[in-house]
């Protein structure tokens, strides 16, 4: 299950680290304390519209820019789990292979030509 809120903390988490600023230096300038915003960071607690406001604010970037960012990593995240949820890839069907008796030919001048794994060799 895709969660918007690990995705959204995720994206500020990058926001943030891109600008190489703390969490102690964003959390004072949004007005947020420093383990709410890294809750909201690890994707932990739910972000308001007016804390996300405030954090955008914080670190100077357009809400819509986030949000797109947060758009761009929900369509991979659905990609992904669209693809982890198609049919299984099933097991190659072993072809059966015709019994062949060979009789009055010395082993050395018989050659079996076929894939390794789809011939049994049993010794008699």
């Amino acid at each position: 299950m895709i969660l918007l809120r690990r995705l959204l903390g995720d994206v500020l988490r990058r926001q943030r680290q891109r600008q190489g600023r703390t969490l102690r230096e964003v959390s004072s300038s949004a007005r947020v304390s420093l383990g709410y915003l890294s809750e909201v960071e690890r994707g932990q607690k739910e972000a308001s519209s007016e804390l996300l406001s405030a954090i955008c604010d914080a670190l100077d970037v357009r809400m819509s820019e986030l949000m797109r960012e947060v758009s761009d990593e929900l369509s991979l995240a659905e990609l992904a789990e669209s693809a982890a949820v198609t049919e299984p890839v099933r097991a190659p069907v072993r072809p059966m292979l015709n019994s062949v008796s060979v009789t009055g030919v010395p082993p050395e001048r018989v050659t079996i030509k076929a894939p390794a794994e789809a011939v049994d060799v049993v010794a008699a």
